[in-house]
This record gives structure tokens, sequence and C-alpha cells, in this order.
């Protein structure tokens, strides 16, 4: 019931907001919601470590084809609810005060998403988790098309028949998986899935990857990112980067490789290929930018790749560098893309050929963005270091010379990031920045918790490595 509740609250809250047109309302009720998400997320977990299977809520959906609207958590699961609880609050606090019209109907929206995605990582039934993969790209999509910038329609357009068209054939996948199993309960698929043969498996595999691979994404399915990231509303950039982007990684950690165990061990290489490409592609792209928007956009698709290719690896350390590297890149993309709305906000621009001299007006900024941007580079110390060394020791151990290609990332990363700082915080004031002024509560509400956390979790990884152990255990490809 607990679990029911957690997706209850923000579903039912964001209804009310849209339809709400008190500003001041929207705003107190968006600060009450976020805080009684994150308290009883806090109860959940010490429910969880007592007793997981207490959290269970099944009721039937539609009982004669046996569809059931099962919830519950385990380790993997647990995490990325945490991280939507965590996540969606922040992007909340950020929004709130930002300068958009009918800001109730937005925080509506966001709340919205945060219920899907809450369903997205709970759900235990097939056809609930496709129903939730896709209403979570609902609420995003008006929220870039009502409050987005210049030639957004057709932008967020593509995004939605990219994903729309992929998540067909997922569809299609869970139909035929039920056809033999007669459920849609996930573990009554996989046991099905082990007996089928290897080539049906294999179209398994392709069905559910194509949806996974353009959620994330992952190369070459990327074409709709680099536009959707650059155009969207602040707060929409930060659910698709920080939240969206994770479903991908999540449904090939729990649903491509349990119901898909021969195709993934049959072509699993072959993506892992595809992934580094992205990975390095995506750097390379990322340093010829100026546009800040665009530069983090392609930073966030590099990461994917990674992660992408490390839990394909099907090795423990793939897969626990995966599940951890969601949770640091969540923290990192959203205050990335928030420290660049900030910038925009006191400037008015984003190209990197306009901005400088910002830490000389703006120290809070300069030393919160410098953590928050190491982090992204994967330091020593911060979590971004853990995920990163994990995933690359999986890619590594799963062939010497792509490991080697793959680490080269670090060192690309580290010149755009580092550029990005460069160019905005140090040499001479322009005419952009002479006159700005340093941030206030507001900003430092949202960005302070991102950089602690960042910080806590590098410092101490453990807390959040043993909840995605658990899940890695089950995995019967596990090498």
């Amino acid at each position: 019931m607990l679990t029911l509740i957690l997706f209850l609250l923000p579903l039912i809250s964001g209804i009310f907001l849209v339809w709400n047109k008190s500003a001041g309302l929207a705003k107190t009720t968006t600060v009450l919601v976020s805080l009684a998400q994150l308290a009883l997320f806090i109860y959940i977990g010490s429910v969880f470590y007592k007793d997981a299977a207490a959290l269970e809520f099944s009721r039937s959906w539609l009982s004669d084809f046996k569809v059931s609207f099962h919830l519950g958590l385990d380790g993997l699961s647990f995490l990325m609810t945490g991280l939507t609880v965590v996540i969606s609050g922040l992007i909340l606090l950020a929004t709130k005060d930002l300068n958009y019209g009918n800001i109730s109907r937005l925080l509506g929206l966001i709340l919205i998403t945060e219920a899907a995605l809450i369903g997205v990582f709970a759900a235990k039934d097939g056809f609930l988790f496709y129903f939730f993969f896709e209403l979570a790209l609902v609420p995003v999509y008006l929220m870039a098309n009502l409050w987005g910038g210049e030639g957004i329609s057709k932008i967020t357009l593509k995004m939605f028949i990219y994903t729309v068209f992929g998540s067909l054939f997922m569809l299609v996948t869970f139909v035929v998986l039920y056809l033999f199993a007669q459920t849609s309960e996930l573990s009554e698929l996989a046991k099905v899935s082990a007996i089928l043969k290897p080539g049906l498996n294999n179209l398994l595999f392709w069905g559910f990857l194509i949806a996974f691979a353009i959620k994330s994404p992952l190369f070459p399915f990327h074409g709709w990112l680099p536009d959707a990231y650059s155009k969207s509303p602040t707060p929409a950039t930060m659910l698709l980067s920080g939240l969206l982007s994770k479903m991908g990684i999540y449904g090939i950690l729990r649903i491509l490789v349990p119901l898909a165990p021969a195709g993934t061990a049959h072509f699993s290489g072959l993506v892992i290929y595809f992934a580094i490409v992205g990975l390095i592609y995506g750097s390379i792209i990322a340093i010829q930018q100026f546009h800040i928007k665009r530069l983090i956009a392609y930073s966030s698709f590099a990461h994917m790749g990674l992660m992408g290719a490390a839990a394909l690896t099907l090795s423990a350390s793939g897969v626990q560098g995966a599940a951890f590297q969601m949770v640091a890149h969540g923290f990192s993309a959203v205050g990335l893309f928030y420290v660049a709305k900030i910038i925009y906000d006191k400037t008015g621009s984003r190209s990197l050929a306009d901005l400088g001299g910002m830490s000389q007006k703006a120290p809070k900024l300069a030393v919160l963005f410098l953590v928050i941007l190491l982090g992204s580079v994967g330091l020593p110390l911060t979590n971004g270091f853990v995920g990163e060394f994990l995933m690359l020791r999986a890619v590594f151990d799963f062939q010497h010379i792509l490991g080697i290609v793959a680490v080269s990332s670090i060192i690309l990363g580290a010149v755009y990031l580092l550029r990005l700082y460069q160019k905005t915080m140090f040499g001479p004031v322009t005419s952009f920045t002479e006159n700005i002024e340093d941030i206030g509560t507001k900003e430092l509400v949202v960005l302070v918790p991102i950089a602690l956390v960042i910080i806590i979790t590098g410092v101490f990884p453990n807390c959040l490595l043993e909840l995605s152990s658990g899940f890695a255990d089950t995995l019967s490809l596990i090498k």
C-alpha cells in the first residue's frame, strides 16, 4: 500500500495543479507534496530493509487476461524510485520560482511525470510497465510544446514519433511473450522466455532493445536528442536528462536481460560496440559546441552510451556501475542544466562566446557549478568516479581494446566540461556578465543538495552499491 501511496500522491496533486489557476497555491502545494514524498520514501526505506515484500501492491486490472496492477520494490527499483522522488522534488523547487506563464499547470505536469516514473520503476507487470513507460512521455511532450523555444513543435513531434515508434516494438514483444505465458507478470514471462527457441528469443531482444535504445538514447538512435534538449524549457530538459533517459537503461536491466536471455547473450557484444561509438562520438561533438545546453546534451548522450555498454557486459561490476551511474548522472545532469538556466537568466545568452568572468561576480555559483561539473567529469571522491570506474572496468574486462577506447572518454569529458567552466567562469568579464549578481536562496536550495549528494555518495558509495548488488545477483547471465 505504501508504494501505491507514493505513486498516487504526485498523480492526484499533479492533476489538481493542472486545473488550478492560483500560482501561490501551486507553489505551496509543490513544496508540501515534495516534502511529503521525501518523508514517505524515507519511511518506505525503513520498511524495505525489514521486509521488502510488505511494500508490494497487487490488484487485478484486466482479470480475464490475467493482467494486474502490480507494484513492488527490489534493490534496483528502490534505488530508481528514490532517485525519482529526490530529483523530482529538486526540479519542482527549481521550477516554482522560474519565470514561466501558467506555473501551476507546469508544476502539475512535473508531478504527473514523477508519478509515471514511479510506476515504471515499481511495475512488476509487463503491460503495466509499458503503460507507464508511455505515460511518462506525455506530460514532458506537453511541457516542451507549451513552454519551449522557437520551432519546438517540430522538434517535439520528432521526439514523440521516435519514442512511440520504438515503444510499439516493445508492446508487440510483450504480446508475443504473453501469448506463450498467458500472463503478463514479469516473473512468469522470464520463466517462459528462458525456454523459447533461440531464433524467437533473438527477435524478442531486438523488440525490447529498440524501445530502450531510443529512450536512453543509445547510438545510433539519438537523432531526437540535441534539439529536444536545447529547445525544451529547462524543467522538461531536466526531466529528460535526469530521469526519463534512465528508463532506457533500467529497461535493459529489468526487462531486456531477463526476458530475452538468449538474444542478450548473442547480440550484447554488437550493441556494446555501438554504445562505445556513441560514447566517443558524443564526446567529440560536445567539444565542438558553443551552445551550453547542446554541449550538456551531447555530454548526457555520451554518458548514456557508457551506461548501456556496461549494463550489457553482463558482469556484476557492469550492472552495479550502470545502476550507480544512473543515480550519479541524474544529479549531475539536473545540476548542469539548472546552472545553464541560471546563466541564461543572468546574462541573456547561452553562447560560450558571449560569456566569461562570472566567478568574479558570482563566487557561490562558481563553487557549486565546479562541484557539479567535477562530478560529471568523474573526479575521485565524487559519485561520478565510482560509477565510471566500475563501468570502465566492466568494458575493459569484456574486451581490452574496447576498454582502452572507452577510457579515452575521461580525457574527452574533461576537455569539454572544463572548457565549459573556463569559458563561463574565468577570463575577462564581457558586456553580458559585467552586471550579474550572485545566486540567492532559491538557487542554493536546489544546488547545495545536489552538490552534497555528489560528494557524500562519492565518499560513501556502499549504501547505493549494496542495493544494486542484490539485483545483480538475480540475473542469471551475470559473469
